[in-house]
């Protein structure tokens, strides 16, 4: 059960790129946290993988009494963090070695888990590090079956820049719902799990690419940026058959089809 094709990738992150699309990419953080129990009332928060930081600052709107951790690997997303929220503790650091100093009461963890290996391991290891009657709340792309990142992984394996992206770690696919709750089935009694696929309509020229420039693409450029015109012909080659393979509709618009993964486990 050991997944050890996962790889985090070290590359730096663009808040501006990422935030481009930042209304459709909220949409599945807003519905995780909206599933979370009205009855929680949580002291200590931990938001992992936090990036600019605003779903941490929501948390601490909603729960003024608690003290919100927010951690993440990137610099340039901490930074737009502590300007936008400087009453949450920001931390830098790696997620997969991750300890908390006090057990929370709610670790929340949106679209950042499916960078981590060994999902075996760190699902119990995260049930097992909140409080008793603690909340791990977790929602993560089921990326690599979609359309958009098989092209990119297709296309990464052609022409001149194969060599410099092979090996090069992109999202792996995630363990079946099932096995998800049975790690987290262990220590929890009370587990929520569904799916949902999310129809973004996205505008603009090559929207798909510019989407994925902000996320799945960052280990590729980050392999190319030594070469600029390498790492452009690789784009435009990914563009062209982004294009083919999801087209504009009549009406200019783009449909691009993005399944995700939920889950909220309480430990008993």
């Amino acid at each position: 059960m050991t997944d050890t094709s996962r790889r985090r990738p070290d590359t730096g992150w663009d808040p501006l790129q990422y935030q481009r699309f930042e209304a459709e990419r909220d949409r599945a953080a807003q519905d995780l946290l909206a599933r979370l129990t009205p009855d929680l009332s949580p002291r200590e928060i931990w938001d992992l993988g936090c990036g600019a930081g605003q779903h941490a600052i929501q948390l601490q709107r909603r729960h003024p009494g608690a003290v919100v951790h927010g951690l993440d690997s990137s610099a340039a997303m901490l930074d737009q963090a502590r300007s936008a929220g400087p009453d949450v503790d920001w931390r830098s650091g790696d997620l997969a070695g991750w300890v908390p100093e006090v057990p929370p009461d709610l670790i929340v963890a949106n679209a950042s888990l499916q960078w981590v290996p060994d999902h075996a391991t760190l699902f119990p290891r995260l049930a097992q590090a909140v409080a008793p009657g603690g909340v791990v709340a977790v929602q993560m792309p089921m990326a690599h079956e979609t359309v958009h990142h098989t092209v990119m992984r297709e296309v990464a394996r052609q022409g001149p820049w194969a060599d410099r992206l092979a090996g090069v770690g992109t999202i792996a696919p995630l363990l079946s719902a099932e096995i998800y709750y049975d790690l987290l089935a262990l220590d929890c009694d009370s587990l929520d799990i569904w799916s949902t696929r999310y129809l973004h309509v996205l505008g603009g020229p090559d929207p798909v690419l510019e989407w994925m420039k902000g996320t799945a693409l960052r280990p590729c450029l980050s392999a190319l940026a030594d070469d600029p015109s390498m790492s452009r012909a690789f784009l435009s080659v990914l563009a062209a058959r982004l294009a083919e393979v999801l087209p504009a509709r009549p009406d200019g618009a783009t449909l691009l089809p993005f399944p995700r993964l939920f889950l909220i486990a309480r430990r008993r």
